[in-house]
């Protein structure tokens, strides 16, 4: 058995044993448990990383665009913007505020959201587009900026797998009006439990998130606002403050390994990821297409490779949001491609053997894709 698992969280943890154990002790020494010092350092920290005034850490990635849009007055009878081929979290944020879906196609070059499907999506019940920064490749941010000025509408990045991905030279997270992410365990930038937070330059926003979060009170026992308990433990923080020092050579080591990949697979009939000249991609995963999608993934698996599918049904063949979301015009590369799509093992300490071993069953098991564009297609930009 090859014994390649699709993230190696373990490797990564033993390396910052002594850091994240004495991170965590201090905690237990001040017994600060609820939003105790080591959230507001971490929040320093990542604000400061990302680029923008504020940090708010929050309970998970989807509490953080939740709170995002409530927090700008998003709710019933206004629609919100954003891919079909996301994660449910990026929907269900948006029912969460009362708010209806509005799924458009992705690019099929980088399988973001594709801009030039956004027009013919908005309406005068438009209030918000949430690009998705899929896979850790940042959205056509210009684009997408542009087109939502001449409407009027807000731009929340949805930044769950993008952790230190630029487009242009910024940070993802600094590009909007406001971007949530996730630090579910397995992301670039994971805790050790769950965890999220919203990143923003509007200091009303980030004024509002800070006493909603806590049941509406930033005073104990004064409450304005009728908040929520989502807070990002001080724990996770202080976990999370650790692995922030290591982030950006995690990064480069997952796009060493994705160059790696690409060499090895250059002559594989699989269709490698596309990076645009305009974005530093961090690699939160490493996705091809084939056309045996299924069989490749039962074979890595058989063999102890951890390939995985992100994600078999798109948002709109979801159960939960049948009859529940719009789609204006034909979602045809999310439909054709969710057949297709493979993840393959990727994190930062994979050797170079591992690559290879990966590599070479790839190359012998797959077949190429099926769908009508078998290749991705030129840059949409």
């Amino acid at each position: 058995m090859a014994n390649i698992p699709l993230v190696n969280l373990k490797a990564l943890h033993e390396e910052l044993r002594e850091e994240i154990d004495g991170a965590i002790g201090a905690v237990v020494t001040r017994g600060d448990f609820i939003l105790g010092s080591e959230v507001q350092a971490f929040e320093k920290a990542f604000a400061d990383y990302c680029g923008v005034k504020h940090c708010i850490g929050v309970g998970s990635g989807l509490d953080a665009l939740t709170l995002a849009m409530k927090g700008f007055g998003i709710g019933p009878g206004d629609e919100v913007i954003t891919a079909g081929n996301t994660f449910i979290a990026t929907a269900l944020a948006v029912h969460h505020v009362g708010a209806m879906p509005v799924l458009v196609d992705q690019n099929p070059a980088t399988y973001n959201l594709d801009p030039r499907r956004l027009s013919s999506a908005i309406t005068s019940r438009t209030k918000a587009i949430v690009p998705v920064h899929l896979y850790g490749q940042p959205a056509d941010m210009e684009t997408i900026q542009t087109i939502a000025r001449e409407h009027d509408l807000l731009v929340i990045e949805d930044a769950a797998q993008a952790h230190g991905a630029r487009f242009k030279g910024k940070r993802a997270g600094s590009m909007g009006n406001a971007a949530a992410f996730s630090f579910y365990p397995g992301k670039n930038l994971g805790a050790i439990g769950d965890g999220g937070c919203v990143v923003t330059n509007e200091d009303d926003l980030a004024q509002w998130l800070r006493a909603v979060r806590s049941y509406g009170s930033l005073v104990k026992y004064e409450h304005s606002l009728r908040g929520f308990n989502t807070r990002l433990d001080t724990i996770q923080a202080a976990t999370l403050r650790v692995k922030l020092q290591h982030l950006d050579e995690w990064n480069e080591a997952r796009r060493r390994h994705a160059q790696r990949y690409k060499e090895l697979l250059a002559s594989s009939p699989v269709a490698l990821p596309q990076e645009e000249e305009d974005c530093e991609h961090v690699y939160h995963l490493f996705v091809v297409r084939c056309g045996n999608r299924d069989e490749l993934l039962h074979h890595l698996n058989e063999l102890g490779i951890g390939a995985a599918i992100h994600y078999p049904l798109p948002i709109h063949k979801q159960e939960a949001f049948r009859r529940r979301c719009l789609v204006p015009q034909p979602l045809v590369h999310t439909e054709a491609f969710s057949d297709e799509l493979l993840s393959l093992p990727l994190c930062p300490r994979l050797t170079d053997q591992q690559l290879e071993t990966v590599a070479q069953e790839v190359c012998a098991h797959a077949s190429r894709p099926t769908s009508a564009h078998r290749q991705p297609a030129m840059s949409l930009r």
